[in-house]
């Protein structure tokens, strides 16, 4: 089975109880004890506990001083609004282990269960935005059994953030950390309710930072291996300090279990959400109104770069906010207001964390030298930031037949030059490159002409790197020439 990226929520039918009799089976451990007996006569009793280990991860005060400020979130919906995070192949015989019952079906009321935490004591708690979208009800549970019907103050899906409010003082709360500071191999803690188990505590280590996930541009997810399961969406996850570091979310799985990879949301980003969502009502963001790619060996040797680094330009959108700028094609954006840019997955969030109307300083890589270029940034559309298009991507040393555009084809494509590709073989085929693409640029100057093009191939060396639009969208494929 393929594994899959799973919300790590539950759900399960109404009137039913959460674990139907036989789902589960439990064996408890040993209570045979043995009995005590006095110290030998030649050994003195131990009066005082051994004191502990150094170096071990102190998970117990952690438990005990924030676990209270978890919380068990239940929702109540329809089915068509409340889906399961177990649509698919296989997931009746996931529910059957699970809970002893079929996937529920045919529009019955559906019971949702996932987790939060509370991070200001009037009531204010953080889940995903999953757990909680288009519930007509939504209830909160505390570790002193105490119950509050929530309101959804906001949701926003691009993170899958929600934030909700209860009528309540005195809560207790966690603590917020920074999850910048986190490091690959740090102990975190994530506490939760997994498969309905309440205020459950499993541990691991930070197994990566600044994860990029299909279609969650805007997250630079954490990545570790302490068991997260459905249930466990919206918890939290603790450093060893006590301090929140992220939200657990998703989890790699092709059973619907945990698998040993867990991606939590930073605490920076969600509590970013938070404050828009509680002082405005809504989340806005930042725009360039660009498109960028991975720069890899081939393309860094192809642009003068001296090591594989940056986000590369492939498209601008002629009305957004870039393209009111000097920013071209084919520049490699080096940092963003200073902070480098390793790779082009680490763009987008940055973006998105700028207010509009703000001006953004791009140091960028062109025509072989560094230069800044500022851009005026805009106001985030719908699913819109700075896009991620990483992905796939004359005869001869080349290897495509090319012919120029007519007009019209120019401007269907929205193009001017360019050249149509009408047979691959050899170099560019390896590539990736199809007969219908468009070609528009070679080393990021535009190609004007076929002869244009011949030249420019010619005085290049031992690769190159084509500016390719396919359909609406648009990729730099680095070629070696033959």
């Amino acid at each position: 089975m393929p594994l899959n990226l799973k919300r790590a929520s539950i759900a399960a039918l109404a009137g039913a109880g959460l674990f139907a009799a036989g789902a589960l089976t439990l064996s408890h451990p040993s209570k045979t004890l043995a009995r005590d007996s006095a110290p030998a006569p030649d050994q003195p009793a131990v009066t005082a506990a051994a004191p502990a280990v150094r170096g071990l991860p102190d998970f117990q005060s952690i438990v005990r001083t924030y676990g209270p400020a978890v919380v068990n979130v239940s929702v109540v919906g329809k089915e068509q609004e409340v889906s399961s995070p177990f649509s698919g192949s296989g997931d009746d015989d996931f529910f059957r282990h699970f809970f002893g019952m079929p996937t529920p079906h045919g529009g019955q009321i559906m019971r949702g269960i996932g987790s939060g935490f509370i991070v200001k004591s009037d009531g204010v708690i953080l889940t995903n935005a999953h757990v909680v979208a288009k519930a007509s009800e939504v209830t909160v549970k505390l570790t002193d059994k105490r119950e509050y019907r929530a309101k959804v103050v906001g949701i926003d899906k691009d993170t899958d953030v929600a934030v909700l409010k209860i009528e309540a003082k005195d809560l207790p709360t966690v603590k917020i950390g920074d999850a910048s500071k986190l490091q690959v191999g740090d102990w975190v803690l994530a506490i939760g309710s997994p498969f309905g188990f309440e205020n459950s505590a499993t541990a691991g280590i930070v197994s990566a930072r600044a994860r990029s996930l299909p279609g969650e541009g805007y997250v630079p997810f954490i990545q570790t291996d302490a068991a997260v399961n459905p249930g466990n969406s919206g918890g939290p996850l603790f450093d060893l300090s006590g301090e929140v570091v992220g939200i657990n979310s998703q989890i790699y799985s092709g059973s619907g279990g945990y698998m040993g990879i867990s991606f939590a949301i930073p605490i920076n980003v969600a509590m970013n959400v938070e404050q828009q969502i509680v002082s405005t009502g809504k989340v806005t963001r930042g725009r360039l109104g660009i498109t960028v790619q991975d720069v890899n060996q081939q393309l860094a040797r192809s642009f003068g770069l001296s090591k594989p680094t940056g986000a590369l330009v492939s498209s601008i959108e002629k009305d957004g906010p870039a393209g009111k700028s000097d920013l071209k094609p084919g520049d490699v954006i080096l940092s963003l207001n200073g902070q480098e840019i390793p790779g082009s997955t680490d763009l987008p969030p940055r973006v998105a964390d700028l207010a509009p109307g703000s001006t953004a300083r791009l140091q960028v890589w062109r025509e072989g030298k560094s230069r800044e270029v500022e851009v005026k940034v805009g106001g985030a559309k719908e699913g819109a930031v700075a896009s991620n298009a990483e992905g796939t991507a004359e005869k001869g040393r080349l290897g495509i037949a090319v012919r120029p555009l007519t007009p019209e084809e120019q401007q269907q494509a929205g193009v001017q030059g360019g050249a149509l590709v009408e047979g691959v073989s050899g170099p560019a085929a390896r590539a990736g490159i199809q007969p219908g693409d468009v070609l528009l640029a070679v080393n990021g100057t535009p190609v004007k002409n076929v002869d244009q093009l011949r030249d420019l191939v010619k005085g290049s060396k031992d690769e190159v790197a084509l500016l390719i639009q396919r359909g609406d969208a648009r990729i730099f494929v680095p070629v070696e020439l033959g």
